[in-house]
């Protein structure tokens, strides 16, 4: 049924129609003045025009009233036709407003379905093809959470407006998601040089400062490309295989663009599995502590342990970190992850040796997170554990996300009693105003700068400014990442005071570091006779 049809007023059953009022009046008027005309007329053959005479004001009162009637009529058609234009204005106001994005003025994703697959259709006939582009705002919820959501819907709307001064003529743009947008056109499949400037463009454009009045905010875009003479034809098809480039291109490091490859389709089919499983693993306790020795560089004495994760997969056996835990983070289940890797530790630990300390690391996620020291403090009411004998190590990326709350957060843990280290410091997110801004404890030099002192002096002079300003700062020095002796003197001279790395070990579960803090009679006294118990029964 096209519009003109569409709103057809609905009849009666029966095909009968129904008076109204002004009909009825219209009908009784025209009657009226029919009787008295032809009253006129029989009377004037009859007996001449004299005898008319009487009839003359009947005659002119139907007329008049026939002309009100007239009137009321076109009056009640002029409503009508007005009624009737402003309903069809109002549906083609909700039919403009079902296929569009009220805040950027872009197409919905059911619009551009519809409209891309005529696109496609076309982009055929005339042996073309159609690129489409996903485009995902990099770390858009930390802006949201930041600033708010009208500061977060003052830049959907300029991201949209610098999206379509890019595109060329014809294209389609629509909004997808929250901060998600896809964009379709069509190109010479010969010419795919021609996609990747516009996607260069794109990525140079959204990664500028956009000045919001009182707030200037700085946002990057993560951009996936398919391509429908090379994937699939339909509109669904191609923006699923956009995704997982544009989710490609945020896994290399985000702020830029990625081509679709079937590769990328297996390696997140592979990645969704290990999340399934990840879910699963945290409330089984697969996700174990493993401990990384710390050494006094100067004496060699064992000063205590960083806590690493390790997942101890019934099926695959040990599956590194690197694997999981950006998995965690994404998805959010980082916190249970940390909550239970902590508690193991804190349980393990509690009856070690008074003098020797444990760090763990905290996701930058987690640093989101107000509530994170009573979490903290929870745990060690529970655990029995020192507060004194923890330290926990946040990287300088997490200071950038929000630096008032990680202030808060960090003041409160050494409120406390719990020791802050600033960890993998030197990669080049902080300044030297976060060390002073913030109580740091320690500072630990991440370990690309340490095994590249050898051969890179850029490095070593780094190590040396870094060492030199924990001096300067009351600020004791972690070098990680030792793996020789040689590598151990040269941190030593450098100034640094504690040392991590394969030099002093692989890390190690709960069990084995039990039994090396046995032999080398660490562990309390209590607990040690226990150890030797349990080793003459065995």
């Amino acid at each position: 049924m096209d519009e003109s049809t569409a709103y057809e007023p609905a009849r009666p059953a029966g095909g009968e129609t129904r008076a109204t009022p002004v009909g009825l009046a219209t009908m009784a008027a025209v009657a009226l003045c029919v009787v008295v005309m032809a009253a006129v007329i029989i009377a004037v053959i009859r007996n001449g025009s004299a005898a008319a005479e009487p009839l003359v004001w009947p005659l002119i009162i139907a007329l008049l009233l026939n002309l009100a009637v007239i009137l009321v009529g076109r009056k009640r058609h002029v409503e009508l036709a007005q009624r009737l234009h402003h309903h069809l204005d109002s549906s083609e106001g909700a039919r403009r407003l079902s296929l569009n994005d009220p805040l950027t003025g872009f197409l919905n994703r059911r619009a551009l379905v519809e409209e891309g697959a005529a696109m496609i259709q076309d982009a055929t006939q005339r042996r073309l093809a159609v690129a489409m582009l996903m485009i995902d705002l990099d770390r858009f919820k930390t802006i949201n959470d930041l600033h708010g959501h009208a500061v977060g819907d003052a830049l959907l709307a300029r991201v949209a407006t610098e999206i379509r001064n890019e595109l060329p003529p014809l294209s389609l743009a629509a909004r997808v998601g929250g901060d998600e947008f896809a964009c379709v056109f069509i190109f010479n499949p010969s010419e795919p040089k021609t996609v990747q400037r516009i996607a260069e463009r794109l990525v140079s454009r959204l990664a500028r400062p956009v000045d919001l009045g009182d707030t200037s905010i700085r946002v990057s875009a993560s951009i996936g490309i398919a391509r429908s003479d090379q994937e699939r034809t339909s509109v669904e098809a191609l923006i699923r295989a956009a995704d997982i480039a544009m989710y490609a291109a945020k896994e290399a490091g985000r702020n830029r663009f990625s081509w679709f490859d079937p590769d990328m389709a297996r390696a997140l089919h592979a990645r969704n599995e290990l999340e399934s499983a990840l879910r699963a693993a945290i409330p089984a306790g697969q996700i174990v502590p493993y401990f990384d020795q710390q050494i006094d560089l100067s004496s060699g004495q064992l000063l205590g342990f960083e806590v690493l994760a390790r997942w101890e997969h019934p099926i695959h056996g040990q599956i590194k970190p690197d694997r999981f835990i950006p998995i965690a983070e994404q998805t959010g289940m980082i916190a249970d992850l940390s909550q239970s890797l902590m508690s193991q530790a804190l349980q393990a630990a509690r009856d070690w040796d008074p003098a020797l300390t444990i760090s763990i690391n905290v996701s930058p996620v987690q640093l989101r997170d107000a509530w994170l020291p009573q979490k903290i403090i929870k745990l060690l009411l529970e655990t029995g554990f020192p507060a004194h004998r923890l330290e926990i190590e946040i990287t300088e990326r997490a200071l950038l996300e929000n630096l008032p709350l990680a202030q808060s957060i960090i003041g409160s843990l050494k409120n406390q009693g719990i020791r802050v280290a600033l960890d993998d410091f030197g990669t080049g997110y902080s300044s030297l105003g976060h060390l002073r801004a913030l109580p740091f404890d320690r500072i630990k030099i991440d370990r690309s700068f340490v095994q590249a002192i050898a051969d890179d002096q850029d490095s070593a002079a780094l190590v040396g400014a870094v060492a030199s300003v924990g001096a300067s700062l009351n600020l004791p020095v972690t070098a990680e990442g030792i793996e020789d002796l040689a590598l151990e003197a040269r941190m030593r001279a450098l100034g640094c005071a504690r040392g991590q790395g394969y030099l002093y070990g692989r890390p190690m579960d709960a069990a084995n570091t039990r039994r090396l803090l046995a032999e080398r009679r660490l562990l309390a006294a209590g607990s040690a006779a226990s150890e030797a118990e349990r080793r003459l029964v065995g």
